[in-house]
């Protein structure tokens, strides 16, 4: 049996056997529905909460969480109680020792697999496009990650995390698109859809500007009928990632950014990260959002000028989503079969902290 490669994001969860060119067996929302039960029969007396296991990246909630891998692990992936396999788990940038110890304890005596990795998501990122350095760009939906990684060891003084991504960006167009269709009532799920439909990039800041005196709209009719307008609305979302200003943030935007974190490291370093830079996550999808990244990292003032690698053409189309599973993929297919993950008897001698001695 092929080892289990999962990727549990703050809005997608991704898990799959480890087969490197195909896409992940499974892609479904990490937010669950839980349902209280009051003890009585009728089931208009059943309360519905919504719980979420994955917060800006990290798991938050363990028993969500466990309740989430037990159907994706069990009833997805078809594993059988006392016949587990293997399991690679991806890691955010920057996660904390001790969510790295829980979750290998949870893998080894809650969900007793036979073996266990954890890699960070930047080098599996990077592992995708067949690189081993490089500078990811992952703009999530609760998180903005830049990572520079060199000879598959991410740079960690040089990285930068910033706790906003697809849910900042879903929150503008709810304000902007209630200001300008005050009588129309919107969920974020109509937010979220409308985002994925018609958010864009404009060509350069000049071009957004334009889009205050001159802008197409169009109307767009919601699922319960209301009909709501939609203009200049969709490249706001897209301009938010290079004029912070407009989510109310004093913060330099993504390109500048990542040029900073280049900046940082070591010189010698610096060719081999900025010829190697790869975008992920899926907010980097938005259409435009690559070609806008490109040209505002031609215009940088500095030596250093960013170059986006593209994927190897062999690579499913959705690389830029499920990039970091792809490179987990990948991984699994060395470090499981050489022997270099933890075992029953790494766990069972060390305990938890042997995640930080084998998985690096």
């Amino acid at each position: 049996m092929e080892p289990v490669v999962v990727d549990a994001g703050s809005k997608l969860l991704k898990a799959g056997f480890a087969i490197p060119d195909q896409a992940p067996t499974m892609i479904i929302p990490t937010q669950m529905k839980r349902i209280l039960d009051d003890g009585l029969t009728d089931n208009s007396s059943l309360e519905e909460i919504t719980v979420d296991p994955v917060v800006r990246g990290f798991v938050k909630d363990w028993d969500a969480m466990e309740d989430l891998l037990h159907h994706v692990l069990y009833t997805g992936l078809g594993w059988e109680i006392g016949n587990e396999g293997q399991i690679l788990m991806t890691d955010p940038l920057s996660t904390p020792k001790a969510v790295r110890e829980h979750m290998v304890q949870l893998m080894f005596e809650t969900f007793n697999v036979s073996g266990f990795y954890a890699s960070e998501q930047a080098v599996l990122s990077l592992y995708a496009i067949g690189r081993i350095s490089g500078c990811t760009v992952d703009i999530g939906h609760g998180k903005i990650d830049i990572a520079p990684v060199c000879e598959g060891a991410v740079q960690h003084i040089a990285s930068k995390r910033f706790e906003i991504g697809g849910i900042e960006l879903t929150k503008l167009l709810a304000q902007q698109l209630q200001s300008s269709n005050p009588h129309v009532n919107l969920s974020t799920s109509d937010v979220e859809k409308l985002k994925e439909q018609y958010a864009c990039c404009a060509e350069d800041q000049a071009a957004f500007e334009k889009t205050v005196l001159s802008c197409q709209r169009e109307q767009h009719t919601l699922p319960d009928g209301q009909v709501i307008t939609i203009g200049r609305e969709r490249y706001a979302v897209g301009e938010a990632l290079f004029q912070p200003s407009i989510l109310g943030l004093e913060e330099h935007g993504i390109v500048e950014q990542l040029v900073r974190s280049i900046s940082s490291v070591s010189s010698e370093n610096h060719r081999q990260l900025l010829e190697n830079t790869v975008l992920c996550g899926g907010t980097s999808s938005m259409i435009g959002f690559e070609e806008r990244f490109q040209k505002e990292s031609n215009l940088c003032s500095s030596s250093i000028r960013p170059s986006l690698v593209k994927a190897p053409e062999y690579m499913p189309e959705n690389m830029t989503n499920n990039s970091a599973w792809m490179g987990g993929a990948i991984l699994a297919k060395v470090v499981f079969p050489q022997n270099q993950h933890v075992t029953k008897a790494d766990y069972d001698e060390t305990g938890p902290s042997i995640v930080h001695r084998k998985c690096f």
